[in-house]
Parts: C-alpha cells; structure tokens; sequence
C-alpha cells in the first residue's frame, strides 16, 4: 500500500497517505485497522484492536446470557411411592416451579403395574394437584408405552 491514499477516520474524517496513517497509529500508540477494503479510497480507523475484541467478546457473552434458553426440568415417580419420597419429590418440584423451570413429571410402571394404569394416572392427577397453585398443566397426563408424563410450566411463565 505504499504511497497509495487512505480514508482515516475518527475524530475527524481526512484522506491522507497509508505511510502517515501508518505513523499516527505508531506515535499514539494505536493500532490501524481497515475498515472498508474495497470503498475507495480504502477507510481505516486507529483503535486499540485488542480493546475492540474484547468489548466484542464481552458483548456477545452479555447476548448469550441474556438469551432466553428453555429451563425444563423433570422429576420421576413410581406408582408405590413411599408418602415421604413423594412429598420430597413434590418439593423438588415446586422448588423448581418456584425458579422459573418447566417440569417434566415422569411415571413408570413395572410388571404388574402396568396392569392398573388407572393407579398411575391418579399419582400423576396428584401431582398436578399439589403444585396447581404454582403451576399450569401444559400437556395433561398421558400414556406412551410403559410411561406417563404430564408437563408442568410456572403460573408467570405461561406462554
């Protein structure tokens, strides 16, 4: 790019040499950055380039972290749940409602359990009962398979 003219811009706006631009960005301790390759006169900018990318980095982070990302959570059940496990298990997922998560209640059954099915959907109708204050039912309990699931998501966080 020897002797070939420039666009320099910042402050001010001015069309000088690439040796002068070159210069300013050596005295100020600056880097010369090119903006614009193909506009003509060619556009370059004196910044410090390591500052630049990392305000970029950051930036992007600040985007990824406030992006909205689907917060699911599930909690599993078994047809004869013990009282105490169930009620722990309850308020695991009013905790979770309580965060903001949507919750996924699972049930499975085992040999002879899947012969009374109906047992199951009454755990699950149970469940939804016991955190109705906190939460709406998104998708009512179903059978596929040997399983049930019904999904849960938070009264404020209701789509």
């Amino acid at each position: 790019m020897q002797g070939k003219k420039v666009r320099l811009v910042g402050t001010e706006e001015e069309i000088i040499t690439y040796e002068e631009a070159s210069n300013r960005a050596y005295e100020e301790g600056l880097d010369l950055v090119m903006v614009a390759e193909k506009s003509d006169p060619p556009v370059v900018r004196l910044m410090n380039y390591g500052k630049f990318l990392y305000e970029k980095n950051k930036k992007l982070k600040e985007q990824r972290k406030k992006s909205s990302q689907q917060k699911n959570k599930e909690v599993k059940f078994r047809v004869n749940i013990d009282q105490h496990d169930y009620e722990i298990k309850v308020k695991h997922i009013i905790e979770f409602l309580e965060k903001g998560y949507k919750v996924k209640v699972s049930l499975f059954l085992r040999g002879r359990e899947n012969a009374h099915r109906e047992l199951g959907l009454e755990r699950l109708k149970q469940v939804i009962e016991d955190v109705a204050h906190l939460a709406t039912v998104d998708s009512p309990p179903r059978y596929m398979g040997r399983n049930a699931s019904a999904q849960l998501t938070p009264i404020g966080h209701v789509k």
